[in-house]
């Protein structure tokens, strides 16, 4: 593990984060991209949505971890796919690291997922509505691996500042923080860009969930609805405002997948998305 490192860009010091071999996520470093299918429907399409994702990438020079998680415990109904669980799921991000050469995150939803997950992933996850569970976040940090927390749809980008103290009192100082959208009202999300600076502040890198934070919670009846459409729009302007990285959902064919499918985009979408991202956060960085 890297040794952490702190930078000072206009007046702000964040603390620059470390991800496996070569990755560093901070101010003036490279958009960091986390995508994946929401949850591990196979190992087939895992691998293969990682090494397409790996090729549009490389080809923008873009920093990239594969997200998908062996269980999503926050479902909407029980009755929902949830995913293969722990030791399938593990097996096939192993798989993923090995097959497609791109490290790889997972969400943990109980403290003692998080040691066995740290054998594998490179970065835990935390989940939005568990953002305030202490012993989650203590046992996260407790592996010493880069932590992505979602802020919850409850909190002011404020109070994060509580979550990152949680964790970095444990000594672990490897913290992303990543805006999702606000409840605005019932089912529906709207995104205060100006969490983006904010939580920034606190200093941490930010990163921004284009597809969760187009979601329309609980409006299918038993799951949750949403809008892809406006998933390229928010991340686009999740970058100008300054996000350190964007972290979307994909799959090759979105309205199959398992879960989330109302707001997951489209694979063969994803090149053109990125090359506009990555101008976009050029010009907001003042580069050519």
């Amino acid at each position: 593990m890297r040794p952490p490192s702190v930078m000072q860009v206009e007046g702000l010091m964040m603390q620059e984060v470390a991800i496996g071999d070569g990755i560093t996520v901070g101010p003036r470093r490279p958009l960091l991209i986390i995508a994946g299918p929401c949850v591990i429907e196979s190992e087939a399409l895992c691998v293969d949505v990682a090494r397409e994702l790996r090729r549009v990438c490389r080809s923008l020079g873009l920093p990239l971890v594969f997200k998908a998680s062996f269980d999503k415990a926050n479902r909407t109904s029980g009755s929902s796919f949830r995913g293969p669980g722990i030791q399938k799921g593990l097996a096939t991000l192993e798989a993923v690291k090995r097959e497609a050469a791109v490290p790889v995150l997972t969400d943990i939803h109980l403290p003692d997922q998080a040691a066995a997950a740290a054998r594998v992933v490179d970065v835990l996850q935390i989940p939005a509505f568990l953002c305030r569970q202490t012993d989650l976040l203590m046992a996260a940090a407790d592996t010493g691996l880069p932590i992505n927390v979602k802020k919850s749809q409850l909190l002011a980008p404020e109070d994060m500042r509580n979550v990152l103290d949680k964790i970095r009192a444990r000594g672990n100082t490897r913290v992303l923080l990543c805006e999702r959208g606000t409840f605005f009202g019932y089912g529906n999300l709207v995104v205060d860009l100006r969490s983006i600076p904010l939580m920034q502040k606190l200093g941490a890198p930010v990163i921004f969930d284009a597809t969760h934070s187009a979601q329309r919670p609980g409006a299918l009846g038993s799951q949750s609805g949403g809008d892809r459409d406006m998933a390229p729009v928010l991340a686009c302007a999740a970058v100008a405002a300054g996000a350190d990285g964007v972290f979307f959902e994909t799959h090759p064919e979105p309205d199959k997948a398992l879960s989330d499918a109302a707001v997951m985009l489209p694979l063969g979408s994803v090149a053109a998305l990125l090359a506009k991202l990555k101008q976009i956060a050029a010009a907001a960085a003042g580069r050519p």
